[in-house]
């Protein structure tokens, strides 16, 4: 009777421990491979750009903004100023589609440590969607958010990368140093692109 007493006061104490909360933060694989998105946190919302990319030298030709055509996919932000929903480990705001050139609304909610959903509807409806694979670790919030090191899993790392550029200062960044032979972070602190930067606050 004791033991069942203490086993059920250990499954009580355990259902009432609180989880960990889920980190959308670090980079992520897309569903099929050909890129890599860095989401991160700026100015309080998070953020995801395109930081590798399997066939590089892309365009953004499908952007009805003409003055955005001949924009690289490299360093592209695709997802878009995102708030964290209130009770919930699910980020909400906008996707860009850059298959279509179309901005939708669009949900993000990690799954578990290594796996993230993304979803994104028109008008409320028509809703389709994803799952990411993690190849980096979340990026720490902090003063030390700059210095942390994002190191691919499965060579993922971007092969045509040249040496970053990025100043240590905000959320979005990891280190531009070359490790291990592989080269440098090509897009560096997402938080400082000026696609951004500009939006951001």
């Amino acid at each position: 009777m004791r033991t069942a007493i203490y086993f059920s006061g250990m499954l009580l104490v355990t259902s009432l421990a609180p989880a960990l909360a889920a980190d959308p933060t670090g980079d992520w694989q897309v569903a099929d491979g050909v890129a890599n998105i860095r989401v991160a946190q700026c100015s309080g919302n998070m953020w995801g750009v395109v930081v590798w990319e399997k066939e590089p030298g892309g365009h953004d030709a499908n952007n009805p903004d003409a003055s955005k055509k001949d924009r690289p996919t490299l360093g592209m932000p695709i997802l878009l100023d995102m708030k964290k929903k209130a009770g919930a480990d699910q980020w909400e705001g906008q996707v860009y589609n850059a298959k279509d050139g179309q901005i939708y609304s669009s949900t993000i909610t990690p799954t578990d440590s290594d796996h993230m959903e993304i979803r994104g509807c028109v008008l409320g409806f028509l809703c389709g969607g994803e799952t990411w694979t993690r190849v980096g670790p979340p990026i720490p919030s902090g003063p030390a958010n700059s210095m942390a090191r994002i190191a691919p899993k499965g060579g993922a790392a971007p092969k045509h990368a040249t040496a970053a550029t990025a100043p240590a200062r905000t959320t979005g960044s990891v280190a531009g140093q070359k490790t291990a032979g592989k080269p440098a972070d090509a897009v560096g602190d997402i938080c400082l692109l000026p696609d951004v930067a500009g939006l951001a606050h």
